[in-house]
């Protein structure tokens, strides 16, 4: 189509007959035509393609965090096995320390077990106390104050058997005096645990 052969300069003073359209110009034809074409290329867009469009997006965005979701699921069930065999582990791990941890009614007995320790060691005791219980979210600490006299070597083994218990002891802030006569004094606080679990089941 030649569009130089269209001449619009006549358009303004046109007059037309919409129930006569074979009648109109030739420009005017192309001019409507091409806005219908325009106006139907709009309404088709909006009306049948925009929403499958935004429905491919969104069926494409659900691939990709499925495809996400079974990856790492895949990845968890090929480990099943290990995963169970490393539960297992730590469950008897677990187990086996809340065992070394002292129920209330053994709390007397680890007191002479420590006692036992040191005075078998070669020392001799000036202090041995329980403080208060530190409360903590899963268990309870159980503080006790000690002051031994001996010298270094009954120290050492003293603390070193002390570690061997078969409860858990930790042992903290150390400070070693002087007394004269290589007489020497240690001070330390003994820390024991007990497992809140522990509680419920004397309880119950």
């Amino acid at each position: 189509m030649d569009w130089k052969n269209i001449d619009l300069s006549d358009l303004s003073e046109l007059e037309l007959d919409v129930n006569n359209m074979g009648a109109w110009p030739k420009a005017v034809k192309i001019i409507v035509a091409a806005i219908l074409a325009v106006l139907v290329a709009f309404l088709c867009y909006h009306l049948l393609i925009s929403d499958k469009i935004e429905h491919y997006q969104k069926v494409t965005s659900l691939e990709s965090t499925l495809k996400t979701q079974f990856q790492a699921k895949y990845q968890v069930a090929i480990n099943a096995d290990a995963y169970k065999e490393q539960m297992t582990q730590m469950e008897k791990d677990f187990s086996e320390l809340l065992k070394r941890l002292p129920t209330e009614s053994e709390t007397p007995g680890l007191l002479d077990d420590i006692t036992y320790v040191g005075t078998t060691s070669g020392l001799s005791f000036k202090k041995i106390n329980w403080e208060d219980e530190i409360e903590r979210e899963f268990y309870t600490e159980l503080p006790l104050r000690l002051e031994v006299v001996g010298g270094y070597h009954e120290f050492g083994e003293f603390l070193g058997r002390v570690a061997a218990l078969p409860r858990i002891v930790t042992l903290h802030n150390f400070n070693i005096e002087n007394r004269g006569s290589d007489v020497l004094e240690l001070s330390l606080l003994a820390k024991t645990y007990r497992y809140k679990g522990n509680e419920v089941g004397a309880d119950e």
